[in-house]
């Protein structure tokens, strides 16, 4: 299975850890953002199946992201990079439609499992 992907962080080394740590030929595309503004033009444009999303990001974070997905109706499976792991963002982002919450730094193992969990790989 190879889909788009789009990765969206604020720092640069983030967003090449996720692509490394993405499985062989997963994605048939990867695209990135350095900000939720940037992401969401990105898929208005483009169709992509997969955005990794950070959650502490200038100009629109990670939680206006995921609200303006659902306002629009983007149709993405987004999973939630972050170091903030407090179980009271955790059960934000999955009511705002995440699929999961991964903490940073990546852990390539952990970001298999969880695409492995939910047939994405």
């Amino acid at each position: 299975m190879s889909f788009p992907v789009l990765i969206c962080d604020d720092s640069a080394m983030a967003r090449k850890m996720v692509q490394r740590s993405l499985p062989e030929n997963f994605a048939s595309e990867i695209d990135q953002a350095c900000n939720g503004q940037e992401a969401i033009s990105k898929l208005a444009e483009s169709s992509f199946a997969l955005l990794f999303l950070d959650l502490t990001m200038p100009i629109m974070d990670g939680i206006e992201v995921l609200e303006e997905i659902k306002k629009r109706c983007i149709e993405v499976f987004v999973i939630v990079i972050s170091g903030d792991i407090q179980p009271e963002m955790k059960s934000r982002v999955a009511k705002l439609g995440a699929l999961d919450f991964i903490e940073k730094p990546v852990d390539k193992s952990k970001l298999q499992d969880v695409l492995t969990r939910f047939g994405l790989y």
